[in-house]
């Protein structure tokens, strides 16, 4: 499930309320955005993104730190905005909840679109491609114990290291990706990718593309994971289950079910509509 944190508040009790029930239904992975500020429109004219100063985001490696004790479910996120963050302190924090999750935690980074965020964050916005290339390998290095002494274009390790060590060694790392350099780099550098289109033709030029980045590395292609979205509309619970089914035949390892944007309201709207969902998928099965 897509962690819909724009739509269900910011109440501690709803967060945990939703993580459990999630649970409860059967679902196996919550995966969270990530945004950690807001654009206010009145001063950035002209601003269209699809988020703004109003819109709530809670912080996905804090959140999975808090849901970690209440539940065990996989905890995705999708996707941390790694190039606008300092890699040594994301490598500690997902070290952390893996420590605490029991090595649940499935790290999902991408680049970003917003740059008055990587303002905020001191971080050039239009070098992020060639950050991220940098920051994936030293995480993996910094995960795997020891001391580390690192020299590059945008990051310098002396002779340090991090403990306690995550308890995945090292923790997945997926990758967003819509651009064909992107969809390249999540092949050469990911254990898996979340495409941004459904299955059919666009897909299988995505997947084209992360392949070609996969085999130039000298990887395997079939080794990555592909976790796919699909997005409720209200009433529509039948053409969900089918577009699941199309995304396990197009051979994704995952879905991620998306419920904003449905009209569903609160916690409880959200969670009723899951149960119905998770009803329809056990009938799909034949196990009602």
């Amino acid at each position: 499930m897509v962690f819909p944190q724009t739509e269900i508040g910011s109440r501690a009790e709803d967060v945990r309320a939703y993580a459990t029930g999630v649970e409860r239904l059967g679902f196996q992975h919550l995966l969270a955005y990530d945004h950690v500020l807001g654009a206010d429109p009145s001063v950035h004219e002209g601003w269209s993104g699809p988020y703004d100063i109003h819109t709530t985001f809670h912080e996905p490696l804090v959140l999975f730190g808090h849901l970690s004790a209440i539940c065990s479910l996989e905890l995705v996120t999708g996707i941390i905005i790694l190039p606008q963050r300092q890699t040594a302190l994301v490598a500690k924090q997902a070290a952390e909840v893996d420590l605490l999750c029991g090595g649940r935690l499935r790290l999902g980074v991408g680049l970003g679109w917003n740059a008055v965020e990587y303002e905020a964050l001191g971080k050039p916005f239009h070098a992020r491609g060639a950050m991220l290339e940098e920051q994936v390998p030293l995480l993996r290095e910094l995960w795997g114990g020891g001391t580390v002494t690192h020299r590059g274009r945008f990051e310098r390790v002396t002779g340090a290291g991090l403990a306690p060590a995550p308890l995945q060694r090292p923790i997945p790392v997926w990758f967003g990706a819509q651009t064909a350099p992107a969809l390249r780099r999540a092949g050469r550098l990911g254990d898996g990718w979340f495409p941004q289109v459904p299955p059919g033709p666009r897909l299988d030029e995505a997947r084209a593309e992360v392949s070609a980045g996969a085999e130039g590395a000298g990887r395997d292609p079939e080794s990555l994971g592909m976790d796919g979205r699909v997005t409720l509309r209200s009433g529509e619970l039948d053409r969900l289950v089918d577009e699941m089914g199309a995304w396990e035949s197009a051979g994704a390892s995952h879905v991620s079910v998306n419920t904003m944007g449905a009209g569903l309201g609160g916690v409880d709207g959200h969670l009723g509509a899951l149960e119905e969902l998770a009803r329809q998928l056990r009938l799909a099965k034949g196990t009602s």
